[in-house]
Formats: structure tokens, sequence, C-alpha cells
């Protein structure tokens, strides 16, 4: 059974860095694309980036362009979420999400088979 678990959300002040970690464990052996996507309240979940299974291309929402940046672990299926220059707005529940199962579209959500409970990410003014 896959599990996909995040951690290193939490409270920090604009203009600030957080680092989210991600991984995707319970299929040894197989490569999983990864995304992150962030839901605020009252809001649709929206993209964020997301990494190839190889770790050679990556995606960004332009909101988040030069700011976040996202890695990998090729040893694992673990993957990192480098937010730099935080802003209020981009204060949400940020998701991990995995795709085993073929190469996904990278920015839909629809594309990723297992997802990750969320952690929150406040960035305070």
């Amino acid at each position: 059974q896959v599990q996909v678990l995040e951690s290193g959300g939490g409270l920090v002040q604009a203009g600030g860095s957080l680092r989210l970690s991600c991984t995707a464990s319970g299929r040894p052996g197989s490569r999983a694309a990864m995304g992150w996507f962030r839901q605020a309240p009252g809001t649709e979940r929206e993209f964020v980036a997301a990494i190839t299974w190889s770790g050679d291309m990556t995606y960004y929402a332009e909101s988040v362009k030069g700011r976040f940046s996202i890695s990998r672990d090729n040893a694992e299926n673990t993957v990192h979420l480098q937010m730099n220059s935080l802003k209020p707005g981009d204060s949400a529940v940020y998701y991990c999400a995995a795709a085993f199962y073929g190469p996904p579209s990278p920015r839909n959500a629809n594309s990723y088979d297992y997802w990750g409970q969320g952690t929150q990410v406040t960035v305070s003014s």
C-alpha cells in the first residue's frame, strides 16, 4: 500500500523560507513523478510544482517561479520543495502527490494516483 507523507510546514514571516519534504513509500523499485499542490480556505486546489520520475524536468506555477524550487532524491521517491521569499498569499495547506502509473500531466491534479494528508504553511505579514 502506497503512503505519501509530507513534512516541514509551519509559520514563517513574509520574506522567510521553508522547506517541505515528501516521501511516497510502498512501491519498492518503482519511481514516481511527484507534484505539490496547495489549497487555501475557500479556494480550489492549485498546482505549485512538479518533477518527473527521473528528475530531468521540473514545472512551476507562474506565481512561484523564481521563488520555489523542487528537487528529488532518486534513491527514494522523496521530493523537496524549497520555498523562499514567502508571501502571505502563499499561505495554504500544501499537498504532495505521486504518480506511479504513466507520465502525468504535471499541472493536472487528476493525473496523480496518491496524495498525502497535507501540511499547513502560514506566512505572516
